[in-house]
């Protein structure tokens, strides 16, 4: 295993577990602090192997490539949350430094001791039980009224590992997994079904020693599971709701000692005319919802990361543009994408495209494109006319 080349000047190497396009979009502000990267990628021609000189190939589940990876690296973050908890525990006990902390990692790879620790310190959650049993289902249902949302507490994403439960019987092969070595060994994690206004996210970093700081909150658009826009900030947000929540995902930082990036997921409620929130998900790192401020934010999600990991000073989350809006690329039927770019580059100079070197696959994310603007409606046309145009479902 190759390892990183040093700059002479006493700058850190960071190592990223996992070769996506979270590790590959770290790779601008690294250049940019002087910083070096090196990542563990799944294989060479992994996304951020493309774009980082050392990009050692090797599995995040295989300790002795983990440990050989850490040892030329100053501190150690993730692209992902996959790596096994017992590989992690293996590498604190080597006393390799990471962030976030396997402590506090657990707690976005398993929805069951996310959900625990939040209604613990009193985070407005949905109600939500464990499953290991057809009758916990139905007990559950009864209470809170079908349909019920049923989740595998591990390794679900982009709408994967969750489904809506209108009976017991829809359930009944994951119930049958309960018990059994993977993600459903603890059970299935059952929440009432909210009806919702709208997703909201709000992303915050977060140092070791302490210091935290706070963009925007974004609207996150679905479409099938999978966000498909982020508009940044949420238009039309109650400015009380604005800061309860983001207060809401600074506590959950600080008592969960997160660093670094964290993303937390929320659902908008509206009952009568009092705006409210619960918590859905927690992630550990940058998130889709924060690619907006790559171009529209004076300090952008991936170098307020490496800030956070390597305890420096954060820099300022403040917004650029009244707007900016982020529109997803998804993967379609045209699996070549570079010839695009004349066009879109053409029509409109201010888009800011961003492809992350992956193979094509229907609606995989293979790219986004970011549109800062005085108007919401022009940056959400603009936007989504560039994503459509790289996919290919439009060509004018």
């Amino acid at each position: 295993m190759t390892e990183p080349k040093r700059a002479p000047g006493g700058f850190p190497v960071v190592g990223v577990v996992g070769g996506g396009q979270l590790a590959r979009m770290m790779q601008g502000p690294a250049v940019e602090l002087g910083i070096q990267l090196s990542v563990l990628a799944e294989d060479a021609y992994a996304a951020a192997a493309l774009a980082i000189p050392s990009a050692p190939v090797g599995a995040h589940t295989n300790l002795d490539e983990i440990r050989k990876f850490a040892a030329s690296c100053d501190v150690v973050t993730f692209d992902h949350e996959h790596v096994p908890h017992e590989v992690l525990g293996a590498l604190e006990a080597d006393g390799v430094v990471m962030h976030p902390t396997p402590s506090a990692l657990l707690h976005a790879q398993d929805k069951l001791v996310m959900r625990r620790r939040l209604s613990s310190l009193g985070i407005a959650c949905p109600r939500w039980a464990v499953g290991r049993t057809a009758e916990d289902v139905a007990a559950f249902a009864e209470e809170v009224g079908w349909p019920v949302i049923a989740k595998t507490p591990r390794g679900g994403y982009d709408g994967k590992g969750v489904l809506l439960a209108r009976s017991v019987e829809d359930v009944a092969e994951w119930l049958a997994q309960v018990g059994r070595p993977g993600p459903l060994e603890e059970g299935v994690l059952l929440e009432e079904r909210v009806e919702f206004v709208r997703e909201l996210a709000v992303l915050i970093a977060r140092s070791p020693s302490g210091q935290a700081a706070a963009w925007p909150v974004v609207e996150t658009v679905q479409t099938e599971g999978i966000c498909t826009e982020v508009l940044a900030p949420a238009p039309g947000l109650d400015p009380d709701l604005a800061s309860v929540v983001t207060e809401a995902a600074l506590r959950i930082a600080g008592e969960l000692d997160v660093t670094g990036v964290l993303a937390v997921e929320m659902f908008e409620l509206r009952r009568g005319r009092e705006a409210s929130y619960v918590v859905n998900e927690l992630a550990m790192r940058p998130h889709n919802s924060g690619h907006w401020s790559m171009d529209g934010a004076v300090t952008g999600q991936f170098e307020q990361h490496l800030r956070a990991v390597l305890d420096l000073p954060l820099g300022d989350p403040r917004p650029r543009a009244p707007w900016t809006v982020m529109a997803n690329v998804l993967g379609g039927e045209d699996e070549e994408l570079y010839s695009a770019y004349r066009h879109i580059m053409a029509r409109d100079p201010g888009a800011k495209i961003h492809v992350y070197g992956k193979g094509v696959r229907p609606s995989r994310k293979i790219g986004h494109v970011n549109v800062s603007s005085d108007d919401l409606d022009s940056a959400r046309d603009r936007a989504r006319h560039a994503a459509d145009y790289l996919r290919g479902t439009v060509r004018e």
